[in-house]
């Protein structure tokens, strides 16, 4: 039977008083609490008090798991272990504190989960390639998720004018923190690390090349996550072939993740709306309850954008993810259409 001693050594993964109540509750004296270190072709990797070792989902779980419910790396699960060195099975998957999801890619409207249970978001870019859209997109994703956004902006040395790619970053992530590193040099990292204390956890998120595995590397102070040459121009091909999850000295763990080429949101209206919070307080002011903010008189959002006080850009890309979703739920999917995870 799993007591509070036998668990002491899941703190460090971030076991806390919170997942001992869940677990309490679950009520499976036959079962061990673990936590998903990562995913290999159908197989995981999970962390139980006493080791790491491969486990797979139960029938059982796979017939009744709701849709998004299988077991994603970050997960805490209830685990059935065998004898000797054999796979583990996947019995439960303990409730999500967060969530990181999008729309699958591909035409079928899906929903996936990413990674659970994490804390912080590291949104990662490289700052001589700042693209300002995709960023709002991994912002509002982040936000939906529960996680707290954290913008890196990796390959300072490549760029001429780090201090305005700043400002302009935080222009677009009013609010959120925003950090510039060289990935060569390991300049501005140590600043990051306040972001992994004990019991935190923080995921890696980004287009393929931005640096990822190379700021692991700095983080854990070793050669642990393989890294592809950097090319002339500064790019790096992307070598993170899956997700995982590993423990950073000093406390914390950092997920490293393949580059996201396609972020579709998935029931993330309140995302893209703490995303464009400037937007949304102009719109507060605006004459009429309903206004579209194109050519009705006393537009809040027009006037700001005639004053120069806001980029026509940031009402666009607003738009853009709100019709995304609207198209969603037209759809029966997205928003109010997910079953509880």
């Amino acid at each position: 039977m799993t007591t509070r001693r036998s668990t002491l050594s899941l703190e460090p993964y971030g076991w806390n008083e919170e997942l001992e109540e869940a677990w309490s509750a679950l009520g499976e004296p036959d079962l061990a609490p673990a936590r998903v270190l990562a995913q290999h072709r159908g197989v995981l990797a999970v962390r139980t008090a006493d080791d790491e070792r491969d486990a797979e989902v139960s029938g059982s779980l796979q017939q009744r798991a709701p849709r998004g419910g299988l077991p994603v790396t970050g997960d805490w699960v209830a685990v059935r272990i065998p004898p000797g060195d054999g796979v583990a099975l996947i019995e439960h998957v303990l409730p999500r504190r967060t969530a990181f999801v999008r729309k699958a890619a591909g035409e079928a409207d899906v929903e996936q989960v990413i990674a659970a249970n994490l804390d912080v978001a590291f949104l990662v870019g490289a700052l001589h390639e700042l693209n300002a859209r995709r960023l709002e997109r991994f912002l509002a994703a982040t936000w939906e998720s529960g996680a707290d956004p954290v913008v890196v902006l990796t390959k300072s040395d490549l760029a001429e004018d780090v201090s305005g790619a700043v400002a302009e970053t935080e222009a677009v992530a009013p609010g959120v923190p925003v950090h510039a590193i060289s990935s060569v040099t390991g300049e501005g990292v140590d600043e990051l690390r306040a972001y992994l204390r004990p019991n935190r956890t923080a995921a890696l998120l980004g287009v393929s090349g931005a640096g990822k595995s190379t700021l692991v590397n700095h983080l854990l102070a070793r050669e642990r996550q393989a890294v592809a040459e950097v090319r002339s121009d500064g790019r790096g091909r992307h070598t993170t072939s899956h997700r995982e999850l590993i423990l950073v000295p000093g406390g914390g763990l950092v997920l490293d993740t393949p580059g996201i080429r396609e972020l579709a949101l998935w029931d993330a209206d309140e995302g893209v709306e703490d995303t464009f919070d400037d937007v949304a307080e102009l719109a507060a002011r605006c004459r009429f309850n309903d206004c579209e903010h194109r050519s009705e008189p006393g537009c809040a959002v027009q006037e700001a954008i005639a004053a120069g006080t806001l980029a026509p850009e940031r009402l666009a890309s607003y738009r853009k993810l709100m019709d995304e979703l609207d198209r969603l739920e037209r759809r029966g999917r997205g928003r109010g259409s997910r079953r509880s995870r």
